[in-house]
């Protein structure tokens, strides 16, 4: 299950899609030179091929385990994570003045990549990390972020989210954890949270728990939640660790993928209670922990990209080595695989999905930088509402995407893709849980629906809709059938979302049962579109390279290639797609629930 990274696609994709030059002249980016850059994503591939990505075949073999209230990790695990946090790859895209290097998330993004690609568990704890770190930097005070922010940084604690309980899954205004004022500014905590990602573990000394929880006078619903900060062992003054605190590991999940990741069931205060101290203000929490939702649900998405990557790279290296079968225009004997058209077309739908999705992650990473660092605040808010519309996006299809890509490497293996020792299974058991946690597939639907076309009424979406028929017109400048077909397909595909938008927008306040009946769908076409925007950008480029003679003319002509694919067996999807939406809301919701 060897990994290695796809450096020339990502440098590619940094400096031609997502304008690497652009970000870098940003304050506080200026460290993000070239030289710099291309050494950053050079390291990191060497030390996730050679450290991390050894462990995970090993690690779904021998997961994590739990005895005698202990957690410990699959074997390589700490010194692993320990050789990362050294090399400070936890703070590459957070802030110098508590340890981190400072480096633009476009950066950072790439280096997710790898980390998740590699291998998936081990890299939920440096996710889950950074989404603690996000929420802390914006909500915590001048004495938490003194506190918990270096050692976070560092990689000497880990982070944790803690929102799920038994009798509320994504529901959150069911939470009952409860938070009881001491009188000193500190708070008990009792509960129990469920589905913790790497909730105990032994690679760290300290685990840094944010937990939801309702104070005494709290208001119902998710207006009384609050964010408290609960870690494993308390500090002392002098920055040392104290006595345990009272949140324990009752049990790990024995789960179908992501093994090696420690999942944890977490009971709070069964002792007295666990001492916690308020992040923010009271019943505020709810806001405070989408700061880490949001970093998490990119994170999620790169996982999935990074997942596609691996199974792709997996799928092509058994292709060209598996022989079976003559060529059908006839051969004097068998052949690789790789030979058949239908393996092709696996290969090349991997290829392309994988493609498009990581463009699109870049090319939103740049707008998440611009949101946060460009001089002017017109400029700033404008970006953050891309941004914003594009996670959900980034999230739900990279992820759904990831699960197709790793359904088709156990295909194109056959039958020795369902047998556990050529790996391709794992790949796809590990991919369902991207579709479902940090919001399922429709929460991040319900997302793109209610908070990010109908709320603005429609205005960011017509925006990229606007970009996509630029490049479409580009497009037709340029000789060729390749690009008069990417043009064609792209139109159509921008019209079919144009359209949905409007429906969308139209219908919602008279009809918002049929509107959420075709959000996934709506979502998925999304990112269809504009991930073939992405990749028609990709052809023009790559055509300018090859008419100027610059570079790699193999890569550039393959760029072309893949990007015709995709128009003809991906956006092609996109008419239909949005005829099911505007049209399709009847079949939803035609039975009755007692006909099911």
């Amino acid at each position: 299950m060897s990994y290695n990274a796809p450096l020339k696609d990502m440098q590619f994709v940094l400096n031609e899609l997502a304008n690497l030059h652009q970000i870098s002249q940003l304050p506080g980016c200026e460290d993000a030179t070239p030289d710099t850059v291309e050494a950053v994503l050079e390291e990191n591939a060497k030390f996730c091929g050679e450290v991390i990505a050894p462990l995970n075949h090993a690690g779904d073999k021998e997961p994590s385990f739990w005895k005698d209230g202990s957690v410990t990790t699959s074997k390589g695990f700490r010194e692993a994570f320990r050789a990362y946090a050294d090399a400070g790859w936890q703070g590459v895209q957070h802030p110098q003045e508590f340890g981190g290097q400072g480096l633009p998330k476009l950066v950072a993004t790439p280096c997710m990549e790898m980390l998740h690609g590699s291998n998936l568990s081990f890299a939920l704890a440096a996710l889950l990390s950074d989404g603690a770190i996000e929420a802390l930097l914006t909500a915590g005070s001048d004495e938490q972020k003194a506190r918990f922010l270096e050692p976070l940084v560092s990689g000497q604690w880990t982070g944790t989210m803690n929102l799920t309980e038994p009798q509320a899954g994504s529901d959150l205004a069911a939470v009952r954890t409860r938070a009881e004022p001491q009188g000193d500014g500190t708070y008990k905590i009792f509960g129990t949270k469920i589905f913790i990602t790497y909730g105990d573990h032994d690679m760290t000394e300290n685990i840094v728990h944010l937990v939801l929880a309702r104070t005494p006078d709290a208001p119902p619903g998710v207006k009384g939640i609050s964010l408290f900060i609960v870690p494993k062992f308390m500090i002392n003054d002098d920055g040392s660790l104290g006595a345990r605190n009272d949140v324990h590991t009752v049990s790990l999940e024995h789960k179908m993928g992501i093994k090696a990741s420690p999942t944890a069931v977490l009971q709070f205060g069964d002792n007295g209670g666990a001492i916690g101290t308020l992040v923010g203000e009271e019943n505020r929490g709810l806001e405070y922990m989408f700061i880490m939702m949001n970093a998490a649900r990119f994170g999620v998405g790169m996982q999935g990209i990074g997942l596609a990557e691996h199974a792709y790279q997996q799928a092509v290296a058994f292709a060209k080595e598996r022989i079976q079968s003559r060529e059908v225009a006839g051969s004097a004997g068998p052949v690789a695989i790789i030979n058949h058209p239908d393996v092709r077309r696996m290969l090349m739908s991997m290829r392309a999905q994988t493609e498009a999705a990581r463009a699109l992650a870049y090319v939103g990473a740049a707008l998440s930088d611009l949101a946060h660092h460009h001089p002017d605040e017109a400029t700033r808010t404008a970006n953050l509402a891309l941004y914003e519309y594009l996670v959900p996006i980034i999230k739900g299809w990279s992820t759904e995407m990831s699960e197709n890509v790793a359904r088709d490497g156990v295909q194109v293996h056959g039958g020795m893709g369902f047998i556990e020792e050529t790996g391709a299974a794992q790949h796809y058991r590990d991919a369902k849980i991207l579709t479902i946690y940090e919001g399922t597939t429709a929460i991040q639907a319900n997302d793109l629906v209610g908070r990010k076309t109908v709320r603005d009424g429609g205005a960011v979406a017509r925006s990229l809709v606007a970009q996509v028929r630029a490049v479409q017109q580009q497009l037709g400048d340029v000789q060729g059938e390749d690009f008069a077909a990417i043009a064609r397909r792209l139109g159509e595909g921008a019209a079919a979302l144009e359209s949905v938008v409007e429906y969308v927008v139209a219908n919602v306040k008279s009809d918002v049962r049929a509107v959420f009946a075709g959000s996934v769908t709506y979502l998925k076409l999304a990112g269809i579109v504009l991930g073939g925007w992405q990749m028609a950008r990709a052809a023009l480029v790559a055509q300018r390279k090859l008419e100027a003679g610059e570079g790699d003319a193999a890569f550039y002509r393959a760029k072309i290639a893949t990007a015709r694919f995709f128009a003809d067996h991906i956006l092609v999807q996109a008419p239909g797609m949005g005829a099911s939406i505007t049209e399709g809301a009847v079949g939803v919701l035609a039975l009755d629930v007692e006909q099911f």
